[in-house]
């Protein structure tokens, strides 16, 4: 079932999503050569805790720590530790912060010093693909619609779409009704309605569109092995359009 929040729930999740955003903020101004990525995890996490929230992350599933960060041909969901990143990497960060009740989830990409131009055309691409699709969103519309800007945005520029895994509802829980797939025929689904809290994430693949798991059970890595990006935020449908409850300085259009 899809919840529609109230005003009071709405304010929650906007400050839930303010210190999201300022987690990941915090994230990818600390992806720099021979930094690790346990480092930049204890970032994240000293800005979720010192906001008086708790990471959304920790512990969910099993999950050891406070956000998923990926490196390369990693998806989502890699695991923080001892690695070093290096010159010509992209690390995507995956950050959420549970405040008052409430979840705010977003995530993007960053570009370890110098990276090639296919590279970052790459990561241009997949943040384009989020805009491209929140600019489907009005009162009314259909969430396919939503979806199938961001095959679109994604296919047309030589790329495809990861069809395993999607957006999601968000609210109370950190996943809720309904899902918001990066691929779709346009004009079905569910209706959007103000009140609605959901998380776009465009998943783009520089090769094929198929994923795997790696050994760890955990992290999900493209099946070709091809460079990966991701980007992310928590949306709110407003009686004009939309929302941005994670918005950094700095990143929007």
């Amino acid at each position: 079932m899809i919840t529609i929040k109230s005003p009071h729930e709405i304010e929650i999740m906007r400050e839930a999503g303010r210190i999201t955003g300022a987690a990941l903020a915090a994230a990818g101004a600390a992806v720099q050569v021979g930094v690790t990525t346990a480092e930049i995890n204890a970032i994240a996490h000293s800005v979720i805790t010192g906001a008086g929230a708790t990471p959304s992350f920790l512990g969910y599933n099993g999950f050891p720590a406070t956000i998923c960060i990926s490196i390369n041909e990693e998806l989502i969901h890699g695991i923080p530790g001892p690695r070093k990143l290096a010159e010509g990497d992209i690390v995507s960060v995956d950050v959420g912060a549970f405040y008052k009740g409430f979840h705010g989830d977003s995530a993007a990409t960053f570009a370890v010093g110098k990276i090639d131009t296919a590279t970052a055309r790459l990561v241009q691409v997949t943040r384009q693909c989020f805009y491209d699709a929140v600019a489907e969103i009005k009162p009314g519309a259909r969430l396919s619609d939503v979806s199938r800007a961001i095959q679109l945005c994604a296919e047309q520029n030589g790329f495809s779409v990861v069809r395993q895994f999607t957006g999601h509802g968000i609210g109370r829980d950190l996943h809720e009704s309904p899902e918001v797939p990066c691929f779709a025929l346009p004009g079905r689904g569910p209706k959007l309605t103000p009140g609605m809290t959901i998380a776009i994430e465009p998943m783009v693949n520089m090769g094929g569109f198929e994923v795997e798991y790696l050994r760890d059970r955990t992290t999900v890595v493209t099946k070709d092995r091809s460079l990966c990006a991701h980007y992310e935020h928590t949306v709110l449908v407003t009686d004009e359009g939309y929302e941005l409850l994670t918005a950094r300085e700095g990143d929007i259009p």
